[in-house]
């Protein structure tokens, strides 16, 4: 090998090696940040959103006994609180029966961003059905539902740009007086589910498929027994939806995956 060959060949070699540890050490310093962002999930401020079914009766005051409802908003708060007491978790509940798209961005500033949440988690929809299906103020249509939930979403993503997005997909069952003009109820629900799924992309939120839980349940027993007005779920159906809950979230949050197992 020539003297010029050489020295191209220990530049090259030179090179590979000093790229190789480049890798090395890009690839430890990833891995310590992962590590660092699991240790440091402590103190997160968690919030629910949304119309009656997270509003569960919740109280109005600050009686811890109450403070959550009785849905599946106090089952995930329970569970998680319970289970992790030394990571310093916050629990708001903002729920608020009847509530539509339009108006949660009437309350918007004060029950969601004045709270700055790290988990935000919202379930809404089903009443802007209910609009649509009575004809009255709310009925709102698609493009409007779109427009203005993205809008909510923007405005808490620029507030915290960490901020882990949680959407549920809105439910409705041919239960009692939904079946009346049933087709209505279920077209405009699955319309606004297929909205909130196109969110959940663009914001890279979690999706939290509840109608998926109540169909499969449904084979086990009668969708009244899961959701007793076709809208609200009983007792039953709230815990099949903390169990959803935390196991989509957990995807995400690795610390409630690893306590977890559903």
């Amino acid at each position: 090998m020539g003297n010029t060959s050489r020295r191209n060949f220990i530049r090259i070699a030179a090179l590979v090696g000093v790229n190789i540890k480049l890798a090395i050490s890009s690839a430890l310093a990833a891995n310590s940040l992962k590590e660092d962002k699991e240790m440091k999930e402590e103190a997160l401020v968690f919030l629910f959103q949304g119309d009656s079914i997270t509003n569960g009766n919740r109280g109005r005051n600050n009686d811890p006994n109450h403070i959550m409802g009785h849905g599946y908003a106090f089952a995930v708060a329970s569970r998680v609180g319970a289970d992790f007491p030394a990571s310093g978790f916050t629990f708001y509940n903002r729920g608020i029966s009847g509530n539509t798209i339009p108006d949660l961005q009437k309350r918007w500033q004060p029950d969601t961003l004045d709270l700055n949440p790290d988990v935000l988690s919202i379930l809404v929809g089903i009443n802007d059905v209910g609009a649509l299906v009575d004809q009255r103020p709310g009925n709102n249509s698609l493009e409007e539902f779109e427009r203005a939930y993205r809008k909510l979403l923007e405005q808490s993503r620029k507030l915290n740009p960490n901020l882990l997005i949680v959407l549920g997909l809105p439910f409705v069952y041919a239960v009692g007086k939904r079946k009346t003009n049933w087709e209505t109820w279920q077209n405009g629900t699955y319309e606004r589910a297929k909205l909130v799924k196109k969110l959940a992309r663009d914001f890279d939120a979690v999706l939290v498929d509840y109608p998926a839980v109540f169909d499969r349940a449904i084979n086990t027993a009668p969708a009244e027994y899961w959701v007793w007005d076709g809208i609200h779920p009983t007792v039953f159906g709230h815990e099949l939806m903390a169990r959803e809950w935390i196991k989509q979230v957990g995807t995400r949050l690795k610390f409630l995956n690893k306590q977890y197992k559903y």
